[in-house]
């Protein structure tokens, strides 16, 4: 038997939410155990799992071993809130599963408020091409769960969102990342601090063999490292000392700051694996970024648009209005709690402000008075008023789509949002006779 079986053999589990990371449990889970399923929707559990399902009454009075909660679930608010509060020290997550299912795999895991996404898909693109056997799982790419054919060399590139720190008890990574912390999600979490607390866990659960890599100025972090006597090896990020890296990065990407940041922890990482730093600025150089994060989807000598739809919070964008002129920017949808912008005010000229949807108003009082902005109900609306000005502008131009805002007011999702203003541009760019 291994760790696995040993562990949670024959244990009562209850998977809470099955959504891709509860399948992912289930299936991981239910040969060695007696494994039982809860969705607030019953629906949105496939029918041939469906014998698993508890009922709501049951579940109150059932006893288990293990509650595997999927991270999009708030404790708070869920239909079984009082249950999960009443046994708060079963709850476990996917992320601590795989932690004592593999205790020895190599892990790195990358937090943060902004760019985990695109920092995690370029580290897994640098250790690829250095011959290495890596997966990308997390927020990002398949569940962890789902990995198959894990051997003693893997390295596990994994995205953790505050969601999934914050629920889970024996998840460690030998190389653990904070890119940067800014307020988010503070209407799940209620402050900042328990923000940056659940973030925190993956440094505080580290060992002196272990590496913790951050910013070098985050005074934040460096407050909670000093005051929890962390045992890791600190490796502070100084983005001024890359500037002879960056000398050799071509690639438009890594023109604004944000990107830069986040590169700057990849070259770190890969100096602690040793790996070929040549094979780490052609990697770079060739790298395309995620749909939706700071993606370029169209460049010309008058005109260059970015579809940001991935952004929710001002902090996100502001690295975006730093690095460029004359931006038509897009904003818009459902505002997050406590979200200031904070711009040099050396940048406002710049800027243009196109606001829609339902927290349109509050998105428009946060811009200082001297962006000029026009407002509308929906995208496809603002969108016209955005046509209508760029014809009358022989400038270069970027269009920049960076919504600061959650996507739901309209859409499904951020995907769904970015794929929506990729058509329309396409339309506005055939009729500017842009292409």
């Amino acid at each position: 038997m291994n760790e696995k079986q040993i562990y949670f053999k024959n244990k009562k589990i209850l998977i809470y939410g099955f959504g891709k990371s509860g399948f992912a449990c289930f299936n991981f889970l239910k040969n060695n155990n007696i494994c039982t399923i809860f969705d607030d929707k019953k629906k949105n559990i496939p029918v041939r799992f469906r014998k698993k399902f508890i009922d709501f009454h049951k579940l109150t009075s059932a006893n288990f071993d293990f509650i595997v909660l999927s991270p999009g679930i708030d404790i708070k608010k869920c239909k079984i809130s009082s249950f999960l509060r009443k046994n708060r020290y079963k709850i476990i997550t996917e992320l601590d599963i795989f932690a004592i299912s593999y205790p020895n795999i190599n892990k790195i895991t990358i937090t943060g408020t902004n760019g985990k996404s695109t920092t995690s898909k370029l580290l897994y693109e640098v250790l690829k091409n250095n011959k290495k056997d890596v997966r990308l799982t997390g927020n990002i790419g398949y569940p962890i769960l789902m990995e198959k054919k894990i051997k003693k060399n893997t390295i596990f590139v994994i995205e953790a969102s505050s969601y999934q720190l914050d629920y889970s008890k024996y998840f460690r990574s030998k190389y653990s990342a904070i890119l940067n912390l800014s307020p988010d999600h503070l209407e799940r979490h209620g402050s900042f601090k328990n923000y940056a607390e659940a973030k925190f866990k993956i440094l505080k659960s580290q060992s002196n063999r272990d590496y913790a890599f951050i910013e070098n100025k985050n005074d934040f972090l460096k407050e909670l490292i000093k005051n929890n006597q962390i045992k890791s090896k600190i490796i502070k990020i100084n983005y001024i000392k890359n500037q002879k890296y960056f000398r050799k990065i071509n690639n438009i990407y890594f023109n604004n700051s944000s990107n830069k940041k986040n590169l700057s922890f990849v070259f770190s990482i890969a100096k602690v694996f040793k790996l070929n730093f040549k094979s780490v600025i052609n990697t770079a150089n060739k790298f395309k970024g995620l749909d939706y994060r700071q993606q370029i989807i169209y460049k010309s000598k008058k005109l260059l648009i970015i579809n940001d739809s991935k952004s929710t919070s001002f902090s996100s964008t502001v690295p975006l209005l730093e690095s460029y002129k004359n931006i038509y920017w897009i904003l818009g949808g459902l505002a997050k709690k406590g979200d200031k912008l904070t711009l040099n005010k050396k940048y406002i000229s710049n800027i243009k402000a196109y606001v829609y949807g339902k927290d349109r108003n509050f998105l428009i009082n946060s811009l200082p008075n001297q962006i000029p902005c026009k407002s509308s109900s929906t995208l496809k609306k603002i969108m016209k008023d955005l046509n209508y000005d760029i014809k009358n502008d022989d400038m270069r131009k970027v269009i920049l789509f960076s919504p600061c805002a959650a996507s739901f007011d309209q859409f499904t999702n951020f995907e769904e949002r970015g794929n929506f203003f990729n058509n329309i541009i396409i339309l506005m760019l055939k009729k500017l006779k842009y292409e």
